[in-house]
């Protein structure tokens, strides 16, 4: 999860393919309805249910008052989603969730699809926020994005890991000093 742009998707198919290498049983699950390309070929799609372009058009709805619909008619089919996870029971299933944070931040419908997970589908979860490196040299973005990652993770109420994307487009400088910090961090993590 994290902001639009922040690389989750990316993130999702780098993920997908390192536990294929290690011989995992895993699957993807997109639950972006309105998601158009994809670098992986999702083992459950959102959009066999419900597409953001269909709730639109057919509800008069906007972006943001249509995805929210899309999440409370996904909340309404958990037998659909019964019959999509099928047989994963000792799985690895990766979802790769739209960027409008404000469905991690303020509406309980991720907490609810959270819930449904762990407690009907007895699935161990965790969550990873996906934010842009790129927001650390900036202060009031850098801020932000932490704000939003700390409100999903009380939102939600599961375990979270926080990571930074796009390392590779930080400026050298900034590069730099992140890597000073990370080997002092490891220099004291031994002690």
């Amino acid at each position: 999860m994290g902001p639009a742009g922040s690389g989750k998707s990316t993130y999702c198919a780098t993920a997908l393919q390192y536990y294929q290498n290690a011989k995992r049983n895993v699957h993807l699950m997109n639950l972006d309805p309105a998601a158009e390309k994809f670098e992986y070929s999702p083992s459950i799609d959102i959009r066999e249910l419900i597409t953001l372009e269909d709730v639109m058009e057919e509800m008069g709805y906007g972006p943001n008052g249509g995805l929210i619909y899309c999440f409370e008619f996904l909340m309404e089919s958990l037998d659909w989603l019964e019959e999509q996870i099928g047989d994963f029971d000792d799985d690895y299933l990766i979802i790769d969730c739209p960027g409008q944070i404000e469905l991690y931040t303020h509406f309980p419908l991720m907490r609810q699809f959270c819930y449904a997970l762990q407690n009907t589908f007895k699935f161990n979860i965790v969550g990873v926020y996906c934010l842009e490196s790129q927001f650390i040299e900036d202060t009031t973005k850098y801020f932000a994005g932490v704000m939003s990652a700390t409100s999903a993770m009380f939102n939600l109420e599961i375990p979270q890991i926080n990571v930074m994307t796009k390392m590779d487009l930080v400026s050298p400088d900034l590069k730099k000093s992140l890597d000073r910090q990370a080997s002092l961090f490891k220099l004291f993590s031994n002690f």
